[in-house]
């Protein structure tokens, strides 16, 4: 496919979706490296607020797998719940000294990060997407098996990815 055929194929809430995810991630991803790469320095800072080390390693691969989730649009909506839920959470447990302009600001950015995630979570990842790219192989598989099987029993599509790989058999269908 040429550049110009893919632009043509492409349309603006693709790249608005694909634009989106990768903003909504790079906080997650980038907070998760630093925590990751710093390990000590954020132990002892996380045990200052009162959280242990197996919640800090939990918040660490929340934040990388789900931020790559999100970016890579790979189960992205999962990934933008467990984001959103974390944004909230973290919002009502470390930022609700409103009488600091900062922890205020982080409160509400929190709120509004969660807003996103929960809004991408409803709308999905586009087809500029991991997941989009597995489901059309899928389906050229499940095309390709059942031209070389003409026996195949008609396929129900999974009702998350429209996609499936299992043939399932109604009772005027099943073989004795």
């Amino acid at each position: 496919m040429t550049p110009t055929e893919l632009t043509e194929k492409l349309h603006a809430r693709d790249l608005g979706l694909l634009a989106g995810r990768l903003l909504l991630s790079l906080i997650f991803v980038h907070e998760g490296l630093e925590l990751a790469t710093h390990f000590e320095g954020a132990q002892k800072a996380m045990a200052a607020l009162g959280v242990g080390t197996p919640l800090l390693v939990a918040t660490i691969a929340l934040q990388l797998g789900a931020g790559l989730s999100v970016a890579l649009g790979i189960l992205a909506r999962l990934g933008a719940i467990g984001l959103g839920l974390f944004c909230l959470m973290t919002a009502s447990l470390f930022h609700t000294n409103f009488a600091s302009q900062n922890e205020l600001l982080h409160f509400e950015k929190d709120l509004a990060i969660a807003g996103g995630m929960f809004i991408l979570a409803l709308g999905g990842s586009g087809r500029l997407s991991v997941d989009r790219v597995l489901i059309a192989t899928m389906k050229g598989r499940a095309g390709a098996s059942a031209k070389s099987d003409t026996m195949a029993a008609p396929v129900e599509p999974h009702l998350s990815t429209g996609v499936t790989s299992l043939q399932v058999r109604g009772p005027a269908t099943a073989r004795s």
